[in-house]
């Protein structure tokens, strides 16, 4: 497959829409084939606009894997499992596994395509919604750090599970979340955040007695781009102004690990220098920051299309999200690597079942 060939954009009937893989159909990347890097994406769908953002497709059928099989098999207790509680993913075996919680952004619902493929490396993964989905709220007032830490209880009580610590991974609004669960939870001992911020944004944090004010959004700073399209980069205020200083997380409390992901063309907000003002309160060996010029917002795992720009939960128009195709493509492949040996590094070893 040549990489002209291999980079094309999965077709949509909406062109701000993205691709979503629906539980139960063949995964995209079990089709994927990388002739020459992170470029390979074979087979295409036919997908629906959905209110959400995001296109439903059924990818076209794809070799069956033992690997894809024991995920699609493998689930929550039946005890366990309630609307609010999403079934696990889990790796094929015996276990027990490394836990891992996956945490999305301002979209809401539940997103598991991530949660699969890293089921397929041997964790235990909870994909977590926080907002609209089945009965939480439809719209995000307030993070309330005690449902996060029931999720993590939850987790680390499944048979599978290989306790006694945890770890998160989050992007954007899942990042921020993320970061204060690093801080306030002992359970969580290594924590990947991918593009996200190091202070409350347009939402409190509550704990317990605790109340963590949020920085407000500026919308009225909003840029439109030429083709219509939000561009939110300027709607965040200066975190260095003392003025949001109550505002910060607490990284300084941090117990574990901080894996911190850049992408150094992220057009949502300045993703650089959050990772840079939360590593600056925490113990330099404590934390890594990998940062990736030309790369967006949107760091997914490799084979995963360049998403610049599309729709959104809640927004009016398409919101840009930043990029271009080659360097994000290459740092989709090579932060996903880093952040599989960060999570076998502070988690213990996974199986050793790869997809």
């Amino acid at each position: 497959m040549s990489r002209a060939n291999a980079s094309r954009r999965v077709p949509s009937s909406a062109p701000t829409a993205r691709a979503r893989w629906i539980p139960g159909a063949t995964p995209p990347w079990a089709a994927a084939t990388p002739a020459s890097g992170p470029w390979g994406f074979s087979g295409s769908c036919s997908p629906t606009p959905s209110s959400d953002g995001w296109s439903s497709g059924m990818w076209p059928a794809a070799p069956s894997s033992s690997v894809w099989r024991s995920l699609t098999a493998s689930a929550w207790s039946p005890d366990l499992r309630t609307s609010r509680w999403p079934p696990a993913w889990l790796s094929g075996g015996p276990g027990p596994f490394p836990g891992v919680i996956d945490l999305f952004g301002g979209a809401g619902g539940l997103i598991e395509f991530r949660a699969g493929l890293l089921a397929s490396r041997g964790f235990a993964v909870l994909a977590l919604a926080f907002f609209a989905y089945d009965d939480l709220p439809r719209t995000l007032t307030q993070l309330d750090l005690e449902y996060f830490e029931e999720a993590a209880e939850l987790l680390l009580r499944h048979p599978k599970v290989r306790g006694p610590g945890l770890g998160v991974i989050g992007v954007s609004k899942g990042a921020e979340v993320a970061l204060a669960m690093a801080s306030f939870l002992p359970q969580v001992v290594a924590t990947v955040w991918i593009n996200g911020t190091a202070f409350l944004h347009g939402n409190p944090l509550v704990y317990k007695d605790l109340r963590i004010p949020p920085i407000p959004y500026y919308t009225e700073r909003v840029i439109f781009t030429e083709m219509g399209a939000l561009d939110n980069s300027a709607i965040f205020a200066d975190p260095r102004d003392p003025a949001y200083g109550a505002s910060a997380i607490p990284a300084e409390k941090v117990r574990g690990k901080v894996l911190f992901v850049v992408g150094e063309a992220d057009r949502s907000f300045n993703s650089k220098l959050f990772a840079e003002l939360a590593m600056a309160r925490m113990p330099p060996e404590s934390c890594r920051l990998l940062s990736y010029p030309g790369a967006g917002h949107l760091i997914e795992p490799p084979c995963s299309p360049l998403c610049s720009i599309s729709s959104i939960r809640g927004t009016p128009r398409p919101v840009v999200w930043g990029g271009e195709a080659q360097p994000h493509a290459k740092a989709q492949e090579h932060s996903w690597q880093e952040i599989i040996r960060f999570l076998e590094l502070h988690l213990g070893p996974a199986a050793t079942m790869k997809l």
